[in-house]
């Protein structure tokens, strides 16, 4: 697999210093080019994954290089850096297709994120979602929905009857079942896929800054506002804009939601200007929004401006059918990725993983795998390397049988991104992790209380337990932290904000 690549066109010989030295020891190849023309010869000749452009340029303006670059590859994420003074011109470069912009002097903290979130970005939008392909079993690149079961297939109709209407989709299933790779194959099968693909998890973002990360904000609307602010309803003009954890949404933001799906129109965050957009909204939660609506707790007008059409995507106990292939897909990848010897799974083994019922989906079984490849010694995966998945009621009967890795059958399923590791530990019985907390008396507390939300309640606590636990290891170092959980560094932020994790000489 080729290294990911930055190319950077400014006449400034420091900025590109400034940008080889921080991003080639994150193992990003920076192309270089101090004029507009030489930036466009690149572009067109090593097809970059993301590019820094300075506005004022020796030959021809950033705008004029931008336009030329989208006749090359309209999917290019591209970032701005702008002087003072320039921010008007920035946003005009935005509403041409822009990704966001910078100014000068450069803060290098903000170029990371800037950098890392335009990367995902560029993935989601050129990873391919292959869609029950025989052939595309064992993908090099990409992502992957493979099966012939009735479960899957309705799902592949779904997305073949909806990709190519201009409307709106809510996905429904639980946490790491694979709804942003519907999103996803939704965008990549529809009109809009040159256009950009951008993800938000309403979720994840606190309630405050949520409204200005769709709608944006003007300068000086709220303390902290430097400067005015493109959201991704205006980024994500004549694209398509997946809202991940859409019952999640505060009440007070779902009016301004509903004026966009009603006209596609909006203001930003402290401003009166009307702003027109043309985007396409794709939905996902694993919430019952029918039953919220119902209870007063999510706006049914919006529901059912939502809700035109619905793909419900069924969880992995409800298919375990679909394992063994998962496991033969996910140990393939792990033992490449981790370049162990392992090529088979036993029946013991397999008996183990086809007992538990998987909370965390695809996205834990994936996470499982990985963990046993890590600790493998020898060929065969056995018992004695996977996690502690079973509970004392559990019997495996003892067999030589294995399952081989390259013997791929197909069956339906749905697999996560392969770059995709999960945000935290899972709850599982008799697991180390859960020894922590008196799970029993948490359920009944929950029963008593007459909860509707148990299993939210209990993944975030667990959450908050193993990211705590991981930064006091990495001495509070954020980075280390995000690559042993496998999360990248704005989500472990989000989590550390969402959490309310403290940092300082000891996490709390």
């Amino acid at each position: 697999m080729r290294k990911r690549r930055l190319l950077v066109v400014d006449d400034e010989p420091s900025v590109l210093q400034l940008f080889r030295s921080v991003f080639e020891k994150q193992g990003i190849e920076v192309l270089t080019a101090d004029t507009a023309r030489g930036g466009l010869k690149v572009a067109s000749e090593q097809m970059p994954d993301v590019g820094i452009f300075d506005l004022m340029l020796p030959d021809w303006s950033g705008l004029d290089l931008l336009k030329e670059v989208k006749q090359v590859d309209s999917r290019l994420p591209v970032i701005f850096i702008t002087s003072g003074g320039t921010s008007a011109t920035a946003i005009d470069a935005m509403k041409l297709g822009a990704f966001d912009y910078l100014t000068k002097p450069l803060n290098i903290r903000q170029v990371r994120e800037l950098v890392d979130r335009a990367l995902e970005v560029r993935r989601l939008m050129n990873a391919p979602v292959a869609l029950g392909e025989a052939g595309e079993l064992y993908p090099e690149s990409g992502d992957i929905m493979i099966g012939r079961g009735p479960a899957m297939q309705e799902v592949y109709k779904a997305i073949g009857r909806v990709a190519p209407k201009n409307v709106t989709v809510l996905i429904r299933g639980e946490s790491g079942s694979g709804k942003e790779l519907v999103a996803r194959a939704i965008y990549q099968h529809s009109e809009r896929c040159d256009g950009p693909f951008l993800a938000v998890n309403c979720a994840a973002i606190p309630e405050a800054l949520l409204e200005s990360e769709l709608f944006g904000h003007e300068k000086g609307s709220f303390t902290g506002a430097e400067h005015r602010r493109i959201g991704k309803f205006e980024q994500c003009d004549g694209g398509t804009l997946f809202l991940d954890e859409i019952g999640d949404m505060p009440l007070s933001l779902q009016s301004k939601m509903l004026r966009v799906l009603q006209d596609q129109s909006f203001q930003r965050v402290g401003g009166n200007e009307t702003i027109r957009t043309n985007v396409r909204i794709i939905t996902a939660t694993h919430h019952d929004l029918k039953a919220a609506a119902e209870a007063g707790q999510f706006r049914s007008d919006l529901y059912y401006r939502l809700n035109v059409f619905e793909i419900d995507l069924p969880p992995l106990r409800a298919r375990l059918d679909d394992l063994p292939l998962l496991v033969k897909y996910f140990l393939r990848h792990a033992r490449l990725e981790l370049d162990k010897a392992v090529s088979s799974v036993s029946q013991e083994a397999l008996d183990l993983l086809l007992a538990y019922q998987w909370p965390g989906n695809i996205r834990e079984l994936q996470s499982v795998i990985k963990q046993a490849v890590l600790k493998s010694v020898g060929p065969v995966l056995v018992p004695d390397f996977l996690p502690d998945l079973a509970s004392e009621s559990i019997s495996v009967a003892t067999s030589t049988t294995t399952l081989e890795s390259d013997e791929f059958s197909d069956s339906n399923a749905v697999l996560t991104p392969g770059n995709s590791d999960p945000d935290s530990e899972r709850l599982r019985p008799t697991s180390p992790v859960a020894a922590w907390v008196d799970w029993d008396n948490f359920i009944a507390t929950e029963l008593e209380a007459g909860s509707r939300s148990m299993y939210d309640d209990a993944i975030s606590l667990t959450e908050k337990h193993v990211i705590s636990r991981v930064l006091n290891h990495t001495g509070g170092n954020q980075v280390q932290a995000a690559e042993m959980l496998g999360i990248t560094r704005t989500t472990l932020r989000n989590k550390i904000k969402q959490h309310g994790i403290i940092i300082g000489r000891t996490v709390e």
